[in-house]
């Protein structure tokens, strides 16, 4: 494995920063205190190329490997979380199960439309009883016709405010656990349908994350994606490369964070001094620095291990797990360099400590990824 990006990649790590910096980061602040969706970054990232950043390009996509989508979520995640979650859900969890599993049909349809960021996707799995266990959820699926017909109701869904397609996991039977789950892409004016309520969030406040509510939804069948009753191993397959992205995210934030108290603690003059003279600062300063660069690392790795062909659920598990802590430890260290002024709204270190927290819940808590790791080990 090389340590190095190539000219690629670090091309892509460039231009994705300038443009981020430059672009998203002004914004930030105010999308997080209103809670609005930034659908102006959106589209300007699709213009970039981002919203299909794997996806071959005679499917309209990028083209790029993992390790250059796990880049450009870093860079955008420095600037807004927000806008990274809706980039790495709209990346791993719709274009890329279209792409993994979907029909020619399918795929003729709709990935040209997602990969250019003309349509933009939303992942609903998770529901008011099924977060974790998510192989009971309770959305119910009978077949009619030749339509499904969906019943239940998906909480918690990123970009669900603004999306135009929708990737929709339900059972034919709630008995039979994963044996009996379906995938299906659900578009927005689908009779049956709706968006329900904003949900108000402690962070990642601009990610337009709301209920979603089906009663009687009929979907045309040949919107299954997999086989049916099948579908869980298709929201396994997708949550490997979704956490390996909330990842990425995760160093985004712990690299904002960082960089953010080393600059005021260099600024900052406490006794005559700047602040980064002291040890306990530059304790912190160490710790925040090497945990991050650690998990950045791990991030690579497993983008590697993926490119190579190579299995990578256990390592994209220990990447999300590490990530997201670190992420967390990093925001809180930030807070405390920066005393009274990180608990203010002046500074954004109290947006990234929000923002960082949900690493550690979304796309599978930390303690499910302990038990993901765990199985994979024991396996040998």
């Amino acid at each position: 494995m090389e340590f190095t990006l190539n000219e690629e990649q670090r091309m892509l790590q460039d231009m994705v920063r300038e443009f981020a910096q430059e672009k998203i980061a002004p914004k930030a602040a105010e999308h997080d205190a209103a809670c609005t969706f930034p659908s102006e970054n959106i589209k300007a990232m699709a213009e970039l190329g981002l919203m299909g950043v794997t996806i071959p390009d005679e499917y309209g996509g990028a083209g790029m490997d993992t390790l250059s989508y796990c880049i450009a979520i870093e860079e955008i995640a420095r600037a807004c979380a927000s806008t990274a979650v809706i980039m790495a859900v709209h990346n791993s969890l719709i274009g890329n199960v279209i792409y993994t599993f979907g029909t020619d049909g399918q795929k003729k349809k709709y990935l040209a439309d997602v990969a250019s960021g003309k349509k933009l996707g939303a992942y609903a799995l998770t529901e008011p009883n099924a977060g974790s266990d998510a192989a009971h959820i309770e959305t119910l699926v009978r077949k009619e016709g030749d339509h499904y017909i969906l019943d239940g109701t998906k909480t918690f869904i990123t970009s669900s405010v603004a999306a135009d397609l929708f990737i929709v996991y339900g059972t034919m039977d709630r008995s039979l656990g994963s044996r009996g789950i379906c995938c299906f892409i659900v578009e927005r004016d689908t009779p049956g349908f709706k968006v329900g309520k904003k949900e108000e969030m402690m962070g990642m406040r601009a990610s337009g994350t709301s209920q979603l509510i089906f009663e009687g939804c009929r979907v045309p069948a040949e919107n299954l994606v997999g086989a049916e009753c099948e579908g869980f191993k298709v929201c396994m397959g997708a949550l490997d490369v979704g956490r390996l992205g909330i990842a990425a995210q995760a160093v985004g934030i712990s690299q904002a964070a960082f960089d953010a108290s080393l600059r005021y603690s260099q600024e900052r003059k406490q006794f005559g001094q700047p602040i980064c003279n002291f040890q306990m600062v530059q304790a912190m300063l160490v710790q925040m620095a090497t945990e991050t660069e650690a998990a950045r690392l791990m991030v690579y790795r497993t983008a590697w291990l993926k490119d190579q062909g190579e299995s990578f659920s256990k390592e994209a598990s220990m990447a999300k797990l590490f990530a997201s802590d670190t992420a967390v430890r990093t925001t809180i260290n930030a807070v405390q360099v920066h005393g009274g002024y990180g608990y203010t709204k002046e500074y954004p270190l109290e947006r990234y400590l929000r923002d960082a927290k949900v690493t550690q819940i979304y796309e599978g808590t930390s303690e499910v990824q302990k038990l993901v790791i765990a199985r994979q080990l024991l396996k040998k």
